[in-house]
């Protein structure tokens, strides 16, 4: 599932390094540290390998 938004994207990048063992898990926080808990390695890295070309930096609420 590609990523909707650059900040997403960023988030799925942390959340992945944490899973992999590059940085702690817990340093994370807000989204990043739910991705951690509720995806595999598999989804954080399809989505944080989505370009950001043409992406918004946040997702609107809409």
């Amino acid at each position: 599932m590609p990523a909707k938004s650059k900040a997403q994207q960023m988030a799925a990048g942390a959340a992945l390094s944490a899973k992999r063992g590059d940085q702690k898990a817990s340093a994370l926080k807000g989204a990043s540290r739910s991705m951690y808990k509720s995806m595999s390695e598999k989804e954080l890295h399809d989505m944080a390998a989505t370009s950001q070309k043409g992406k918004p930096a946040h997702k609107s609420k809409r």
